[in-house]
């Protein structure tokens, strides 16, 4: 099975176990043959002497497979745990390098079931496996050479009840190997339906959905239910038709064995050897269908968590190193065009652009034109479809994504912070941050004030999500955790949108201050976060319909006029375009003079 080359496996615990199966198999084979042994040459003779040591021999044989059996127990049960840890730690290492496309080709949710429950599926079959699975074979297979032995022709029972059950069970399987997989499935979306309840249990809550979301569980729910009904159904059959051909093997071997007594052709102790070899065989027989039973499931789990296994991270390290870089801190887009996989028309098309050393880029644009898009391509979160990125000179897929990433600061538009404390969220950009670079952090992203006020200071409790602060504190230790880093690049996406203006004036301010040759560059909704960039990118469609600074766009480029205009007012940006051309201002805007002051100066959002 292909998952087992991605796990260590100790044979000599391997090899112990086999020897304790083969004794505790020996040990139950031998109890029959002492029985008769008992019966014929003890009781049948009246030989106290040998019903007394035939007696000790048996116990003495219990406590030996006893033994062997507990023995083998712990055993596979610490070779199969240890297979499960190595198998979860492979899962989570392959994670760890795929791409933000690969992620989206598997899901969270998918992940989460295969790194959890099916990884415990595999584990619990391998344990089973270990335990009954080697030791029904050999006792299979010695129950049916003795029974011949002892039984003559009574063990004739058994040409027929055998091959009977081997094909019910095989028919049973392969019918349930295919709702296996399917139940698989259907707990992928159970699991999809109920994280993204959690994840969005504010909204749900503020439009009432609860009902709905409910429904919608509801049938995840019942879908994966119904599967594992009929799966569980189809197994239930297994054991009533065992225990019937049970009960007729039996029968049968007691019905011919009796008359081969009467007639003298066969002892009783022999029969009586016999009659518990067969229910050995047929006790074998059942173990080795439960496990049958188990393997459809295993097979699932197994081919579902090799399908992570053996997926190539879509973005591999280059061959190049940082030495190959001919500049520093310089951003180059040529040409570049990019399309998300299954999607049917491009986001970026033909964007070119150059960020030099200690310069701001801001890119704005419409909702779904591609600026978050842009900074995506930079860290290699994902590859261009056509076109390059040049990071110092250097296409970006010629650098180990490592070194990459060291040159690059980045806050993404969704805020994450891990549980523990502010400090180890702020190690994350460095992890030999110590107090004083966490104070300089926190003082240019503005977070000073409200991170001296929690309970420990920087040594403050930070809940899972970051919850138990308010989104602009959130987004503001997010920026804090980017400049922990020396970078040569700082990546904003979208990563004012939740400060007040004064706050984000004066983090700009601090950025431009504090940040010295390092390139930044921002993508914003908000003119005022961009006003002052050295290159503002406007995007509409992917496309790139303006580049300038603020005032060359007011007058070279209709859709920033727009939304200048939409957020300053008509007057502002005509007074704007007057101060370009070296005219007085017409005087300030009506729009401008209704909104108040406290309004431009009021809290987070």
């Amino acid at each position: 099975m292909g998952i087992f080359k991605y796990v260590r496996i100790d044979w000599r615990q391997v090899v112990a176990l086999l020897v304790l199966t083969l004794l505790g198999a020996a040990t139950e084979m031998g109890l029959p043959t002492l029985l008769a042994r008992m019966i014929d040459n003890g009781v049948a003779a009246g030989a106290q002497e040998v019903i007394v040591s035939v007696a000790v021999a048996m116990v003495v044989l219990t406590l030996v497979g006893c033994v062997a059996s507990l023995a083998s127990t712990v055993l596979s049960a610490r070779i199969s745990t240890r297979l499960a840890a190595d198998l979860r730690s492979q899962i989570f290492r392959r994670v760890q390098s795929f791409s933000s496309a690969d992620m989206d080709r598997f899901g969270t949710a998918s992940l989460v079931t295969r790194s959890t429950s099916d990884v415990s599926n595999v584990q619990m079959f391998v344990t089973m496996l270990m335990m009954i699975g080697v030791m029904a074979p050999l006792m299979l297979v010695a129950g049916v050479v003795l029974s011949s032995a002892t039984g003559g022709r009574v063990s004739m029972v058994l040409l027929v009840t055998v091959p009977l059950l081997f094909i019910i069970a095989g028919l049973i399987m392969s019918m349930v190997s295919r709702l296996s997989k399917l139940m698989r499935k259907r707990l992928d979306d159970l699991n999809r339906v109920f994280l993204e309840t959690l994840e969005g249990v504010r909204p749900i809550r503020a439009f009432g959905r609860e009902a709905y979301e409910v429904g919608r569980f509801g049938e995840a729910n019942a879908a994966h239910a119904g599967v594992a009904i009929e799966q569980g159904q189809l197994m239930a059959l297994l054991m009533p038709v065992v225990g019937l051909i049970f009960g007729f093997t039996t029968t049968g071997v007691l019905w011919l064995g009796s008359g081969f007594v009467v007639e003298g052709s066969m002892e009783v102790g022999a029969l009586v050897a016999n009659v518990q070899y067969v229910s050995m065989i047929l006790m074998s027989i059942m173990m080795v269908s439960a496990v049958i039973m188990m393997y459809p499931n295993f097979s699932a789990c197994a081919g579902r968590i090799c399908e992570v296994l053996d997926s190539e991270p879509s973005i591999k390290d280059g061959a190049g190193s940082l030495a190959d870089r001919t500049s520093k801190g310089k951003l180059e887009f040529q040409h570049v065009s990019f399309q998300y996989a299954n999607a049917e028309e491009p986001v970026l098309l033909d964007l070119t652009f150059t960020c030099e050393p200690g310069t701001v880029t801001a890119i704005i644009g419409p909702t779904g034109s591609g600026k978050s898009s842009v900074l995506r391509l930079i860290p290699r979160l994902f590859d261009t479809t056509l076109g390059n990125v040049m990071v110092d000179g250097v296409n970006v897929r010629k650098y180990r994504l490592e070194d990459l990433r060291s040159l690059i600061g980045y806050v993404p538009q969704k805020n994450v912070l891990f549980k523990g404390d502010i400090s180890a969220n702020l190690n994350w950009g460095d992890a030999e941050g110590n107090e004083e670079a966490w104070r300089r952090a926190l003082a240019i992203s503005c977070a000073s004030d409200f991170v001296a006020e929690k309970d420990g200071d920087v040594h403050a409790e930070v809940a899972q999500g970051g919850s138990n602060f308010s989104g602009g504190q959130r987004q503001r230790l997010a920026i804090a955790r980017a400049l922990m880093r020396d970078a040569e690049f700082y990546l904003f996406d979208d990563s004012f949108s939740a400060l007040d203006m004064r706050t984000d004036r004066t983090l700009r301010e601090n950025i431009r201050r504090e940040l010295g040759d390092a390139t930044v560059i921002i993508v914003a909704q908000r003119v005022g976060t961009i006003i002052d960039a050295d290159q503002i990118i406007v995007l509409d469609d992917g496309i790139c319909v303006g580049k300038g600074t603020h005032r060359e766009l007011l007058a070279s480029c209709d859709m920033y006029r727009e939304i200048a205009t939409l957020q300053l007012g008509e007057q502002a940006v005509v007074d704007e375009l007057r101060a370009s051309q070296g005219l007085p201002a017409q005087g300030r805007s009506k729009k401008a003079a209704a909104v108040p002051a406290q309004a431009v100066e009021g809290g987070e959002r």
